[in-house]
């Protein structure tokens, strides 16, 4: 994470943030799922309270939840009944492990200067074919919500060079109009690639 106030705002709120009302992102997880091999194993970097991955695993994949903040993978324990890893973007150095890699509004606190990097890292943690989900909260310049929490805010077109410099096979980019934990409208971004 960018900041100590970003990292700091989810260990200090992470049982009200793990346990407020959030709907899963079924349409996105279930076109996710049927792109990756039955029982597949899933990387999900920054898993928050767990919700998406207890859906994955109740699904029969194989699920691998990590978070960046440690106050949220306690909290993601505690419904998972599982370990969860603490650990960031920046730190994954696994190759080809995963059929695919979930980070449903996570990667949009990695620096923009690091997010490069980070792609790559989700790229070489990939087996061949492997698919890749994220969402990221649309702008034009990086900066830092209400809460200090840092965002890269990426444009479309922004984001989807990055992936297209990367080596991806596949790129896809879909937009929709939504909200957040600030309760500020939000223009999403949800990125699909495949290795």
């Amino acid at each position: 994470m960018q900041s100590d106030n970003t990292a700091s705002f989810y260990d200090d709120n992470a049982p009200v943030y793990a346990g407020r009302r959030r709907r899963l992102p079924l349409e996105r997880l279930n076109e996710f799922l049927a792109a990756l091999p039955p029982h597949g194993a899933i990387l999900e970097l920054g898993c928050g309270g767990g919700h998406d991955s207890a859906y994955m695993r109740s699904k029969g994949y194989e699920v691998t939840p990590t978070d960046g903040s440690a106050g949220m993978a306690k909290e993601a324990e505690k419904l998972l009944g599982t370990a969860v890893r603490v650990m960031l973007a920046e730190e994954l150095e696994a190759e080809d492990a995963y059929d695919g890699i979930w980070a449903e509004a996570s990667l949009l606190h990695v620096p923009r200067a690091t997010l490069p990097d980070v792609l790559q890292r989700i790229h070489r943690a990939l087996k061949s074919g492997g698919v890749f989900h994220a969402s990221f909260k649309e702008g034009s310049a990086e900066g830092h919500d209400a809460f200090g929490r840092y965002y890269n805010y990426p444009s479309p077109t922004w984001l989807t060079g990055l992936l297209h410099k990367g080596g991806w096979s596949t790129v896809s980019m879909a937009q929709a109009a939504g909200g957040g934990y600030d309760d500020q409208p939000t223009s999403w971004l949800y990125l699909k690639a495949q290795k």
